[in-house]
């Protein structure tokens, strides 16, 4: 890390003589190591409580915000007024000094997949570097860009919300060059208020973005349409029928999606039509930085996408299982499920589908209308959580035979699904992630 403590006081405007060399900034004092500086926030407990431990393991400097307690001895002290505005404060100036390229990602779904994919194209000609699992946060974000190598030439960021406003605080620290929406879903909903307000709240991601960067958005989307029009920004669509950016699916099995882009063929190792629109950004941002369509093929082929979306492994008898248990919305859900059904599979096809949270006052309405999406191509459908008793009723007159299990019930839908399963069925598990789908899934690998 290119970072010294003469720097920091600085940017903090803080009376610091010593100077220093920073190997990293930690919030987490299990992570410090020589000659780190540790960053106390507020959680569950005050990390200031853990500055002993941070110092013993190497820290050699801190920020600090509590005034009524005194810091060790032998310790560079930052005084701050608030521990995570100064962390973030860092970064920003970190990423400008570094000064690498920069690609901000968000979207109600898709975006880790879309990180992951724009990622593995840029590599195939730049030292690059991208978030880390889901660190995508008001947190996680400065994270990522206070821990990139040095050599990094482009950055990709994911950025995520939950509230109006968290996008303009991430847009305007990671200052992108490019910038892409996903899409639009019903993901957070419940404190946004409407799609409409979740499209306002996606379209803070061009607060920071340059003057004369570029936005890539979905072209089927009516409502960016008006939003986009608002800014001096190019603006760069992408879709299967129709955007600057089209591609034609040419075939589907349950590893690779290959499709068509200008008359050249592609392919990326996963499933869907909603992971092909998620590719034509990936390829849109590579046309961007000047990359070859041999480059952008071969960084599509061969990306890894991170734990839990869209995972194919094994069952302990040897059946399929397809893992989205990261997070869920009724767009994200129905898009999987028709995926899934396209695909021509040797046995029975079964669902395993938890609760989708925070979705506010229409939760068990959005949870019934997933019922076209399962109907009448699986076998069995299993349903765990509150909200989706809604779905159960719906399904109730379909020919699909159905399980429910209540949010405390989860041992037994494991013991029942265990049973039932065949070495040549193929399940599909999707929901968010606070109902613990991902325990389900190790159950399922395990006699």
């Amino acid at each position: 890390m290119k970072l010294s403590t003469r720097e920091i006081a600085q940017v903090l405007a803080c009376d610091i003589k010593d100077d220093q060399r920073i190997t990293a900034l930690e919030f987490d004092s299990r992570k410090i190591k020589k000659g780190n500086l540790f960053v106390p926030l507020q959680g569950q407990r005050d990390g200031h409580e853990f500055i002993q431990q941070a110092q013993d393991n190497g820290a050699v400097a801190t920020l600090w915000s509590r005034q009524d307690l005194t810091p060790p001895k032998d310790l560079i002290v930052f005084n701050v007024t608030d521990t995570k505005k100064a962390f973030q404060k860092i970064a920003a100036y970190y990423r400008n000094k570094l000064n690498p390229k920069v690609v901000a990602i968000t979207g109600s779904n898709g975006k880790t997949t879309t990180k992951d994919m724009t990622a593995a194209v840029l590599a195939q000609k730049y030292q690059t570097y991208k978030t880390q699992g889901n660190y995508n946060n008001e947190l996680g974000l400065p994270y990522t860009i206070l821990h990139m190598p040095d050599t990094t030439e482009v950055l990709v960021l994911e950025m995520g919300m939950d509230h109006a406003g968290d996008l303009t605080l991430l847009s305007a620290i990671g200052q992108p060059d490019v910038a892409a929406i996903t899409l639009i879903g019903e993901a957070h909903i419940e404190s946004l208020g409407s799609r409409a307000g979740i499209a306002q709240g996606k379209m803070e991601i061009t607060k920071g973005l340059k003057k004369d960067g570029s936005l890539f958005v979905p072209a089927e989307e009516a409502l960016l349409e008006p939003l986009v029009e608002k800014i001096q920004q190019k603006v760069r669509t992408f879709g299967l029928e129709q955007g600057d950016i089209k591609a034609e699916i040419t075939e589907t099995d349950k590893e690779h999606t290959s499709f068509v882009i200008a008359d050249t063929s592609f392919s990326i190792p996963v499933i869907g039509t909603y992971n092909v629109k998620n590719a034509l950004i990936a390829y849109g941002v590579g046309c961007y930085f000047n990359l070859t369509t041999t480059q952008i093929a071969a960084g599509l082929a061969s990306f890894h996408l991170t734990e839990n979306r869209t995972q194919w492994l094994k069952a302990y008898n040897g059946a399929d299982l397809l893992s989205d248990v990261y997070n869920a919305n009724p767009t994200a859900m129905a898009l999987v499920l028709d995926s899934f059904q396209k695909l021509q599979l040797p046995g029975r096809k079964i669902a395993v589908l938890a609760d989708m949270l925070e979705l506010g006052p229409d939760s068990r309405k959005m949870h019934a209308q997933i019922a076209p999406h399962i109907e009448p191509v699986f076998d069995e459908v299993y349903l765990y959580g509150t909200d989706m008793a809604a779905l159960q009723a719906r399904l109730a007159t379909c020919l699909v035979k159905v399980r429910y299990f209540k949010n405390d019930q989860k041992s037994e839908l494991i013991r029942q699904l265990k049973a039932d399963l065949c070495s040549t069925d193929t399940i599909i598990l999707k929901g968010s992630n606070a109902m613990g789908l991902e325990e389900v899934v190790q159950n399922l690998q395990k006699k």
